[in-house]
């Protein structure tokens, strides 16, 4: 038992099922991948039901316990309760990146063995569990499955940091609704000049890499790269600064 898990032994349950994901992975075979999607998904659902689950006095959260068991059992509800009463954890997650992953982990659960699944979709699925994990449970459970992952990690924590940024700025001046917005809908709040053009080219673009990530879309490797990564951070550092 690590420290960690003495720490937060909540925790346990879901680190262990994504920890077996991911070993699925070092033998690849089709049925390794089909059951390492599947693992990962489940160890997804089990992260949103113990975290939301928690006693107050450990999340600050407040729902009933008739609300929780409303939701326990319907994943997009588990989403849907996660984004109304904890989106401060949603750093770098896409949660609807992760509704989609969890519908082809459906596809391939109820359709069996007829269907495949691509390596670079089980590695970016585990990337934003490992993510969400993190978020929510404080640590780092597990390694990222590969290097060009491993980019995709901080990448989507620098958009995240960047969406974080941008509505604690909305809150500041008092503009837009009481809920966390994607950054293009925030940037409407904004005035004109906030930007210049070159930068919203930039954000644009960074949204643009940041959907085909997630997604898996074929070119989104040759978009996540340190560089990138570097002038996303700089933005964020420079509107923090303006402002």
């Amino acid at each position: 038992m690590t420290d960690k898990t003495r720490e937060f032994p909540w925790a346990s349950g879901p680190g262990e099922i994504l920890r077996h994901g991911l070993d699925l992975l070092r033998k690849d075979t089709d049925t390794n991948r089909r059951l390492a999607m599947i693992s990962i998904d489940n160890a997804v659902e089990l992260m949103l039901k113990t975290y939301l689950g928690l006693p107050k006095r450990v999340t600050g959260l407040t729902i009933s316990r008739k609300e929780y068991q409303e939701v326990a059992d319907s994943f997009p509800a588990l989403l849907d309760s996660l984004e109304k009463y904890a989106a401060d954890k949603l750093a770098g997650v896409d949660l609807g990146a992760i509704e989609w992953y969890h519908r082809l982990r459906n596809e391939l659960y109820h359709q069996g063995n007829g269907l495949t699944v691509e390596r670079d979709k089980i590695e970016i699925y585990a990337e934003l569990a490992n993510i969400l994990f993190r978020n929510l449970f404080g640590y780092q459970l597990v390694e990222s499955p590969s290097q060009k992952t491993e980019l995709l990690g901080e990448f989507m924590l620098a958009w995240g940091e960047f969406e974080h940024v941008l509505n604690q700025e909305l809150v500041r001046r008092g503009v837009g609704p009481r809920r966390p917005l994607p950054v293009i809908e925030a940037l409407r709040y904004l005035p004109d000049g906030e930007f210049n053009l070159h930068e919203l080219k930039q954000i644009h673009e960074f949204r643009r890499i940041r959907n085909a990530a997630a997604h898996a879309q074929p070119d989104w490797q040759s978009g996540v790269n340190a560089e990138m990564i570097a002038r996303l951070r700089q933005l964020t550092k420079r509107f923090l600064g303006k402002n």
